[in-house]
């Protein structure tokens, strides 16, 4: 398809957009489980390398949602929808180790996505949550798609926020698979793994200011960048180019719904990004599409009334 040749020009703006989000509280990541942090907050009992929860909501919710951010980003990029749903639902907020503050952890190394899926699952089962809706952003989405996929009876309800299930599409040509885009993995991680801090500060900061309309908002996700682990941030996105989960999404029994934006290039029209997602998605029965306009990547901060709204009627 000749359409997504045009996406592979989006690479640079793509590689760390996978990234960011809301200032980073480095000492929220070294408090004990169930320890009190700022906002009201408890840290969830579970024993992880992977990743941290932050919990919020009433000790009788009529259900249970886990945020999951992208490449990079805190937990606080969900602080506004948090604050609507925490009334009625128990929220819960994942927080990657090695991103925003957090120490590396189990993933100083290798894979990321992949392992804290699994290690989601486990703890939905730990925790006793029955069908949680699960909401990712970016690579939290492709987490979520993952957890969905590989252990679907642990999910009740899915929403991707501004992800497709193989961005490997965008590196190359038309048929492009996951092994063929590998080598090109392999270079984007090595340029990010070994470039100085400060060049690669600077991309990432050039990348998160495309990735927000609203300037007032850059600030936070910017620091969230800086205080990630390179390393980390390096393995991650060498993994979501190499990933393809489009053979697995017929597995996804969950109702599921991808919110999305128009690509950022100029080339990328409306209906160019429509049919992209339609086909990236025809796997999954079912799936409702929908983009929202006037937004970049992060929709919760330049859309926020919209964002909700959408979120509120897929929890009906």
């Amino acid at each position: 398809m000749k359409t997504m040749t045009a996406v592979a020009a989006l690479a640079a703006c793509f590689s760390l957009g996978t990234a960011a989000p809301a200032l980073a509280q480095a000492h929220d990541a070294h408090q004990e489980p169930g320890q009190a942090a700022g906002h009201g907050h408890r840290h969830a009992d579970f024993e992880s390398g992977r990743f941290h929860v932050r919990v919020d909501g009433p000790e009788h919710p009529v259900g249970d949602i886990i945020l999951i951010p992208g490449l990079t980003s805190s937990p606080e990029i969900w602080d506004g929808l948090t604050d609507q749903l925490k009334g009625r639902y128990r929220v819960h907020r994942v927080h990657v180790q090695g991103f925003a503050g957090a120490p590396a952890e189990d993933n100083a190394t290798g894979p990321v996505a992949a392992p804290v899926a699994e290690d989601l699952a486990r703890y939905i089962a730990e925790q006793h949550l029955d069908k949680p809706v699960v909401i990712g952003h970016s690579m939290g989405g492709t987490i979520s798609l993952m957890l969905a996929a590989r252990h679907p009876d642990s999910v009740g309800k899915l929403m991707v926020v501004d992800m497709i299930p193989f961005m490997g599409a965008m590196f190359g040509p038309p048929g492009t698979t996951a092994e063929s885009v590998a080598p090109i993995a392999d270079q984007v991680y090595a340029g990010m793994s070994t470039s100085p801090r400060e060049a690669y500060n600077a991309q990432a900061t050039a990348s998160i200011n495309g990735m927000i309309n609203t300037e007032s908002l850059r600030a936070g996700p910017i620091h969230d960048m800086e205080t990630s682990d390179q390393q980390v941030a390096a393995s991650s996105f060498r993994e979501l180019i190499a990933t393809d989960l489009r053979p697995e999404l017929s597995r996804i029994i969950a109702p599921t719904e991808v919110l999305y934006v128009k690509f950022n290039d100029a080339r990328m029209t409306p209906e160019v990004t429509d049919a992209i997602y339609r086909m990236s998605y025809q796997g999954l029965t079912g799936v409702r599409l929908k983009r929202i306009d006037d937004s970049a990547h992060f929709i919760m901060l330049d859309q926020p009334a919209v964002f909700a709204a959408e979120v509120n009627a897929f929890l009906e």
